[in-house]
């Protein structure tokens, strides 16, 4: 093969590679801005606010705030919840404990299965449906945390499309400029054969 044709080859190839890259690394970062930004405004709308420092200096078992709580959810105190790390921390530092505290572990299955056999106990009742709201908040939560992981992938994603994009560019490039201080009817390999045959 001419090393002329191979360096058009090349440069084309590059050329093309490098553009559809770049253009692919566009799309996640604009994906990845959008997830971003829709799961931090929906969190912002819901004024969802972490207990204040001073409710985790005293934690007790029984109580709003557990020893549990402090590696999780202390390190949020005071703060609205508008990130996917902070509903993560609420959803399984927070609400997860407190729902666990108040059915001594049972799940919300096992609580409605024993609310069903006892139609008359209010308790039960009352019991099942404040576990329903907590579960349903917590799987809310914890669906945005999933969306924000998305986009912190997306975002790492678009970086490395980026600089593979670069380096297909530079390639083409390479080939392109390659074709200018080119002998005539040099061949890509041509160097290699003359030394076996030498």
């Amino acid at each position: 093969m001419r090393r002329t044709t191979f360096d058009k080859l090349l440069g084309w190839i590059g050329a093309s590679l490098g553009i559809g890259l770049l253009a692919i690394g566009g799309l996640l970062l604009w994906g990845s801005a959008y997830v971003h930004n829709t799961v931090h405004n929906q969190l912002a709308a819901q004024q969802i606010y972490f207990p204040p420092q001073a409710a985790f200096a005293h934690p007790q078992a029984g109580t709003e705030i557990t020893p549990s709580m402090i590696p999780s959810v202390s390190q949020y105190a005071g703060q609205q919840l508008v990130t996917g790390q902070q509903a993560e921390a609420y959803a399984d530092g927070f609400i997860a404990v407190h729902i666990a505290n108040m059915t001594g572990g049972k799940t919300y299955a096992q609580l409605s299965t024993a609310a069903m056999a006892q139609p008359n106990n209010a308790k039960l009742q009352a019991q099942v449906a404040t576990v329903f709201k907590g579960e349903t908040l917590r799987s809310m939560l914890l669906n945005a945390y999933g969306w924000w992981k998305v986009s912190q992938i997306t975002f790492i994603l678009a970086l490395a499309m980026f600089g593979l994009g670069a380096v297909s560019l530079l390639a083409g490039l390479f080939g392109f400029t390659r074709i200018r201080h080119e002998q005539p009817g040099a061949t890509v390999w041509g160097p290699a054969i003359e030394q076996i045959n030498a």
